[in-house]
């Protein structure tokens, strides 16, 4: 499936939903799915408590696990058989989901020697050879497709970061890596914004980035269902600003494998449904690597084969009274 969240003119709560017709529509799968219980002969507001509980967020859906997406899809199949779809062209899309966590990761080798070898003259730390890295995020400032993001006001230097997402879809903890993937709900583009002179300033001190990077992270357009790629190392990703390209990689050049990272983050630690994590930056994925940043007024879009195109404009800072 490809699930979204999305927004309509008089409703400002978020429906989760999912992309038919080529993704030139969508359907509300909380209400097609009360709407057969009552068929089925439930109260109505019976039903409308049921498919809450299962439909209301995309978390829901998530930690409801396989049986949640039998009821997703049949919801789904109903709404677009009986023409109960709504064009793209009305709704807002939003984030298609508000994360439990965020993490985020540098694993793959040619971006971090562009990072570390050219940007500070030093060598990778035999270190990035043992393990998985990563740094935990801040869930609450994620965006959607087309959201517009008003850089923070301490920073002058804007980048973006050509990354795939990951969500999880079950408790676990000390997962083995053979069976880590497995534990993987679905993808999405995901945009690690980052401040790079902030960056600068919090690096060298040891405890990982937060300014740079906590103020915003965009994610979508939708969340695709694992069924739905047909090679998670294969995925052929791009980013463009303002209509030029200005990086291409692909998912399969990744050094550090989802399986040993999830295998690492579950080490003696929870996993939780709904967690998102970043595959950190590809070759070449991001302004720092090649001597440009973004401006006022930029629009980035983070594209991935199988997902779709993630799309911001970034402005200049608000200014405050």
């Amino acid at each position: 499936m490809r699930l979204v969240r999305y927004t309509q003119e008089k409703v400002e709560v978020p429906r989760v939903g999912a992309f038919v017709n080529g993704d030139s529509a969508v359907v509300d799968l909380c209400a097609s799915y009360r709407d057969s219980l009552v068929e089925d002969g439930a109260s109505r507001p019976r039903a409308a408590a049921m498919a809450a509980a299962v439909l209301g967020e995309t978390n829901d859906l998530i930690e409801a696990g396989s049986r949640g997406l039998d009821i997703a899809r049949a919801a789904s199949e109903r709404a677009e058989r009986l023409g109960e779809t709504i064009s793209v062209a009305e709704v807002t899309l939003t984030a298609p989901l508000i994360p439990t966590r965020l993490r985020d990761c540098i694993a793959f080798e040619t971006h971090m020697r562009n990072f570390v070898v050219d940007q500070k003259g030093e060598e990778i730390p035999p270190e990035w050879y043992e393990h998985p890295v990563y740094y935990k995020g801040n869930p609450r400032t994620v965006i959607g497709t087309d959201e517009v993001l008003a850089w923070p006001r301490y920073s002058e230097t804007w980048d973006y970061e050509l990354e795939l997402g990951v969500v999880l879809g079950r408790d676990a903890v000390d997962v083995g890596a053979g069976e880590a993937e497995a534990q993987i709900f679905g993808l999405t583009c995901f945009n690690d914004f980052s401040a790079r002179d902030a960056q600068r300033q919090e690096v060298p001190i040891g405890c990982g980035p937060s300014k740079a990077k906590d103020f915003a992270t965009g994610i979508g357009p939708c969340l695709v269902t694992m069924d739905e790629i047909p090679d998670l190392y294969d995925l052929e990703m791009e980013a463009r600003i303002n209509g030029e390209t200005w990086s291409k990689g692909n998912s399969g050049e990744i050094f550090w494998r989802f399986d040993k990272i999830i295998e690492r983050m579950s080490a003696s630690e929870p996993l939780v449904p709904g967690e998102i994590f970043g595959s950190g930056t590809v070759a070449n994925g991001c302004g720092l690597e090649h001597g440009r940043f973004l401006t006022d007024g930029d629009v980035v879009e983070i594209e991935i084969s199988h997902i779709g195109v993630l799309r911001n404009r970034v402005v200049a800072p608000r200014t405050t009274a």
